[in-house]
């Protein structure tokens, strides 16, 4: 039973700084954060392949997100800085497998997904 728990998420206001953990009890060469915002389809916001030889960002997010993974503890983080109204969302934790690791490819292959964790920006 594959499960993805994400932590971390809640409130903060812009400019501010938030980060996300997920504990996964599968390993997988692609992981990744997507977004819902009410309303709206869920969107990439970052993956990583491999523990981290390769990432790959939304335009909406880089130089502000950044992704990493703990191989030993099999956790993904999330650090999201400068934070915009626009980040408000429910962040979803997914892993997938596939040779080609982006947020495109994680949103087709729709493989495993956490629960998520509500964050809001005012």
């Amino acid at each position: 039973h594959v499960q993805l728990v994400e932590s971390g998420g809640g409130s903060a206001q812009a400019g501010g700084s938030l980060r996300l953990s997920c504990a996964a009890s599968v390993r997988s060469n692609c992981m990744g954060w997507f977004r819902e915002a009410p309303g709206k389809e869920r969107e990439g916001v970052a993956s990583i392949r491999d523990g981290g030889a390769t990432t790959n960002y939304a335009s909406s997010v880089r130089g502000r997100f950044i992704i990493s993974q703990n191989n030993a503890k099999n956790t993904l983080n999330l650090q999201m800085n400068n934070l915009k109204p626009e980040d408000t969302g429910m962040y979803y934790c997914a892993a997938w497998a596939f040779s080609v690791c982006t947020v495109a490819t994680g949103l087709s292959i729709n493989q495993w997904w956490g629960q998520g964790t509500q964050v809001t920006v005012s």
